[in-house]
């Protein structure tokens, strides 16, 4: 057992037996009232497997709002409380209305009308891991009223889905205008004895899996939890659009409760509704990645309407910000397969100061106009960085500039997140870059949560721990099953940088583990580092946008394999982490019946490289099973083509106006069962009056060749 094994198994143990003797002390949880009557609705998801149940109760507060979650007959959500606190005395009373007066403002909701809903569509992302989605759902809407004051009436909205649960409060519009602020929610999710969760204090932090009781302070989201039994399980938000960021935090007076936590109050003018509280649940912890785009179902679709102009692709930072180096890695660019290039923080003078301006370049040698021309005729687009300080003072002119300039996508650099003023910044700052036509890659410590439907622009953000920090492998295996729950990333993939903690064949990988429609490539990297090592292949004809995405196998902070395909083609990653480790690969994801040739990427320390990656061929088919031999920290990476449809042929050649031989042409390598080759496009002459046998995708230059038919 490794160390991570270790501690994870350790933590596990020790959870359940504080649960245990927590449950047996003297704080036991009080038992939960039984329902009132009339309240209660239960919403099975289409496949049957999930079920959440909604209900209140009285308790000595009033009435409280309750749901519990299931998962195939197993308990993930206990009963739990809804709540979300208002304090719209303010308003109320600048416009004469009632006061309320209830310390939690849903204490006195009476349940008006209990409607039922279900919905089975399916939508194609712009970019995205799978060609097609699925929105199907089965959900209920709970409208309700204030028992004080019917002005305010207020809705929580069911929606179970065969991936998760999810729940808003929802707040219809108010007959007489009043203005709402939030100013705290307390969504509960008690969970089993036993729980582990993977905690990461923000964006760019480590993670750790610890139980949940004493975390050294709020947990970013998504929020993965590994459940008694087996059972995977992750807390989520989706659609916040106008209202505070939220992250998890432990209830401070029931064991195994997490709790949602504003950042700051919201100030909001209904109707409105508040972002989704989403519970994915799955057998096993891939499921969760291959489920993520439930967090897109629960937003908008997308409102550009022409999306022509957003184009996915692979993009290098210009470290050196000169003309010639600008141009070198245009030609680098082209030379790889990358469809752009970056130039980084400080081209327009400091960042950290309204006195810079975005729209002049502040340092010498360094001919942006002549790089983007070079770039537009060599099919290389150009990024900039902007600082938030120059997107808050120029953003109502900056992207029009941008846009005249040939300027394809602006780097969002050091925002300000969480509060609902900057919620609602960031929003309006992806509706102006739509209108420019500019794509947009947000850095630092935003993360998404389904944006990525509605303002398709938006290609990847950071609110990672990528490869600027330079982690190890085993913190690299628990990102794909967390952050990446939330969608795209922007790691900054190194490949050549000496600081890198892991194998080159690791870092090779990540392009098909890591999920990105703006993939950064060769961060800190340069052209003059690299000696086009055979390997690099991998990379310039890697996509960043897939038809189909398969998580095979995999464990977080264990390791993890992925399988996605563009077309007919399949790239597959596998790293582990900080341990050696041998893995089955099972091929049954391919088609059957058909045979693929795999280009294998493999650590190698025999290969006279710096890089030290290995480049093999194999066939593989659906009944493949493959070891994969990873050493500490190391990767694996394939690249799998359609074999060529090798038939059999039996040929005859007959005489034709009067020649004694003729030519047979092969779009692809072929072989005659004599031994002889027909190399690609090359006519092999074979005398008339006889008959070949041919294997392969033969094409005869003319119709003297009769007789063919598969054998």
């Amino acid at each position: 057992m490794n160390g991570y094994s270790f501690v994870r198994q350790a933590w596990g143990y020790a959870a359940l037996f504080f649960g245990i003797i927590g449950a047996a002390g003297c704080s036991v949880q009080s038992a939960v009232p039984a329902p009132i009557e009339g309240t209660q609705v239960t919403v099975s998801s289409p496949d049957s497997n999930l079920t959440a149940r909604f209900y209140q109760v009285n308790d000595k507060e009033g009435r409280s709002l309750y749901y519990e979650v299931t998962y195939k007959g197993r308990t993930v959500i206990r009963p739990s409380v809804l709540d979300i606190r208002l304090d719209n005395h303010l308003s109320e009373n600048a416009m004469a209305l009632p006061v309320d007066t209830f310390t939690r403002w849903t204490a006195d909701l009476v349940v008006k009308d209990i409607r039922r809903s279900s919905q089975d569509t399916s939508w194609k992302p712009v970019a995205g891991e799978r060609a097609l989605v699925r929105d199907h759902y089965n959900g209920a809407t709970v409208s309700m009223q204030k028992a004080n004051n019917p002005l305010y009436r207020m809705d929580v909205q069911l929606r179970v889905y065969n991936e998760g649960v999810a729940i808003r409060y929802y707040f219809p519009e108010h007959e007489k205008g009043s203005y709402y602020r939030v100013v705290a929610e307390h969504t509960e999710f008690a969970l089993p004895a036993g729980t582990t969760a993977f905690h990461a204090l923000w964006g760019q932090a480590p993670y750790r899996e610890l139980p949940l009781r004493d975390w050294p302070g709020e947990a970013e989201r998504p929020l993965t939890l590994k459940l008694p039994g087996g059972l995977y399980a992750c807390l989520a938000e989706a659609q916040l659009v106008d209202y505070a960021r939220t992250k998890f935090t432990l209830s401070p007076d029931k064991r195994n409760t997490v709790v949602t936590s504003i950042y700051t109050p919201a100030d909001l003018i209904s109707p409105f509704g508040t972002p989704w509280r989403v519970i994915m649940v799955a057998d096993r912890p891939g499921a969760l990645m291959e489920n993520d785009f439930l967090l897109l179902d629960l937003n908008a679709p997308s409102r550009i309407k022409d999306t022509g102009w957003i184009k996915p692709g692979k993009i290098i930072r210009v470290m050196i910000q000169n003309t010639a180096e600008a141009k070198a890695h245009i030609d680098f660019a082209v030379k790889h397969r990358l469809q752009y290039i970056l130039f980084d923080w400080k081209w327009y003078g400091p960042s950290f100061t309204f006195n810079s301006d975005a729209t002049k370049v502040a340092i010498p040698d360094f001919d942006l106009p002549a790089i983007i021309q070079y770039g537009k005729e060599r099919g290389v687009g150009v990024w900039l960085y902007v600082n938030q300080q120059a997107l808050l003072a120029q953003s109502d002119s900056l992207f029009s500039v941008y846009r005249q300039w040939g300027v394809k996508g602006v780097k969002f650099g050091f925002v300000q997140v969480g509060s609902h003023r900057w919620t609602t910044w960031m929003e309006d700052m992806f509706k102006k870059a739509a209108e420019n036509h500019i794509m947009i890659n947000v850095h630092d410590d935003w993360r998404p949560t389904g944006e990525q439907r509605t303002w398709p622009n938006l290609m990847t953000a950071e609110g990672i721990r990528g490869n600027e920090e330079m982690p190890d492998a085993t913190h690299n295996t628990i990102l794909p099953f967390t952050r990446y729950i939330a969608g795209a990333a922007d790691y900054t993939i190194c490949y050549y940088d000496p600081r890198i903690k892991t194998t080159h064949a690791h870092q090779l990988a990540l392009a098909a583990i890591y999920y990105s429609p703006l993939q950064t490539l060769y961060w800190y990297d340069s052209p003059a580092l690299s000696d086009d090592e055979p390997e690099l292949e991998f990379w310039d004809h890697i996509p960043v946008t897939w038809d189909e995405t398969r998580v095979l196998q995999g464990e977080p902070g264990e390791h993890i394999s992925v399988a996605r395909r563009k077309g007919a083609e399949w790239f597959v990653g596998t790293i582990t982490n900080n341990s050696a480790r041998t893995l089955q690969l099972s091929f049954d994801f391919l088609p059957p019946g058909q045979s693929f040739l795999a280009k294998i990427y493999t650590d190698d320390p025999a290969v006279p490289t710096k890089t030290k990656v290995k480049v093999t061929e194999q066939r593989v088919n659906a009944s493949t099973v493959m070891p994969i031999v990873l050493p500490a920290s190391g990767g694996h990476a394939m690249w799998l083509k359609p074999d060529q449809v090798f038939k059999t042929w039996q040929v005859y050649l007959r005489p034709y106006r009067n020649y004694s031989c003729h030519n047979l042409y092969s779009p692809a390598p072929c072989a005659l069962i004599s031994g002889a080759k027909v190399p690609e496009n090359v006519p092999v002459v074979l005398p008339v009056h006889r008959s070949v046998i041919l294997q392969g995708p033969v094409m005869p230059s003319d119709d003297s060749v009769t007789g063919m038919a598969a054998r």
